[in-house]
């Protein structure tokens, strides 16, 4: 038999009964959908996550205390970020931060109970990204001197005077009365922090009113961000903060008490996170392209039992067990590449779907299309061959007396 008519047969083996064959297909079906929509997901949310964190300001070096370092989290100074900003060349801007414990907010008879408050130096709104949507941010000479003032969070500003103008309103911070100056655009939630949530006061008021009765002392920081001129700058510039900090706290620099990171540790970090949830969907999805594919098997034996007397048949009429071999196979295959579009088509528009509709991000991986594919055609031709085997080794004798 001819290569076209050994397919045409299996064509026609598989028309027989379409609603059968569909049902076949449908375990290949989902598991190429899912196969495509999970790497999707996984890979959207990597995404996300690297536009969270990039989210926090362009080329930034995150300096923070040493947690593995005995005392590690009392070794960051305010006089730290000062030396970092006069000593190291290649910077555009330097922030340090501070939180103090969570504060009730007060204006005029409404109350916030537990907010987060931020004490910062003047840079941080060039630093992080951030800007003031009305008002303004408090200045170095505010700052220095201490004075009352505070920026808000947008979803502060709301909660305190809703449509009203909150510029030049007295709010008070735990036991402190501070003029508002400024509030700062909407951002929303940012690698699980509510930036809308959070109030802006100038540092060295926050040391002064807020962190004189804590155990780690008033001028100890938690942060230190710093804005490198360029991505080409950062590695010189961690090397410099490396060795200023160093000297200053009388470690050796391959030994800190601190940590300096950049945005690309810290996503390289979170994406290690994620690998163990992608591991899983890649599983589950495998798992299903196998349940598929034992389908397919199950069907093929189903039919040549079925197509006994058939197989017989084309064997007196001078087909050569090759021959029935190959078309059985074929049958195999064409139900799982047919499965196998199918489910690209549904994997792609799920992912979109998914993604435009759903909570998560999504973001179709273009290796997942042909691989899904592939893993379709190796399921039709694996769990296709036995069947294609037992229909081959059939007595043509055997078949055409079988009833």
């Amino acid at each position: 038999m001819t290569p076209k008519k050994i397919l045409q047969s299996a064509w026609e083996g598989l028309m027989l009964n379409k609603v059968r064959s569909f049902l076949t297909t449908l375990g290949v079906i989902i598991g190429v959908a899912s196969v495509i929509v999970m790497l999707a997901v996984s890979a959207g949310t990597e995404v996300a996550i690297a536009e969270q964190i990039n989210a926090l300001g362009a080329n930034l070096i995150i300096v923070s205390p040493s947690r593995g370092t005995p005392g590690g989290a009392k070794t960051l100074l305010f006089d730290d970020a000062l030396a970092i900003g006069e000593q190291v060349i290649g910077i555009t801007g330097i922030s340090a931060e501070q939180a103090p414990p969570a504060q009730n907010i007060k204006a005029n008879d409404i109350t916030l109970e537990a907010i987060t408050v931020i004490g910062t130096t003047a840079e941080f709104p060039e630093v992080r990204d951030y800007s003031v949507a009305s008002g303004r941010y408090f200045d170095t000479n505010e700052d220095d001197r201490k004075a009352k003032v505070a920026v808000l969070g947008s979803g502060i500003a709301i909660d305190l005077f809703g449509t009203s103008d909150p510029i030049g309103q007295v709010v008070t911070v735990g036991n402190t009365k501070l003029t508002v100056i400024g509030v700062m655009e909407s951002k929303g939630m940012v690698a699980d922090v509510d930036y809308d949530g959070r109030i802006y006061l100038p540092i060295n008021l926050v040391f002064q009113k807020y962190m004189t009765t804590m155990n780690i002392g008033s001028d100890r920081i938690r942060t230190i961000y710093v804005k490198a001129e360029s991505p080409d700058k950062i590695p010189s510039v961690i090397t410099q903060i490396t060795a200023v900090l160093s000297e200053r706290h009388d470690v050796e620099a391959a030994k800190p008490d601190f940590t300096v990171q950049t945005q690309q540790d810290i996503i390289a970090t979170q994406e290690a996170t994620t690998a163990a949830f992608r591991d899983l969907l890649a599983w589950v999805a495998g798992v299903s392209l196998v349940v598929g594919g034992i389908g397919i098997m199950n069907i093929m034996l189903v039919s040549v039992t079925e197509r006994t007397r058939e197989i017989g048949l084309r064997q007196a009429l001078g087909a050569r067990p090759a021959d029935v071999l190959l078309q059985f196979l074929l049958e195999a295959i064409i139900l799982s590449l047919v499965g196998g579009l199918v489910g690209i088509v549904l994997g792609v528009g799920g992912s979109y779907l998914f993604g435009a509709f759903g909570s998560m991000q999504t973001s179709i991986v273009p290796l997942s299309i042909p691989l899904a594919f592939g893993a379709a055609a190796i399921v039709g031709i694996f769990f296709g061959y036995y069947p294609a085997t037992q229909a081959a080794k059939l007595d043509p004798i055997v078949a055409l007396r079988h009833e």
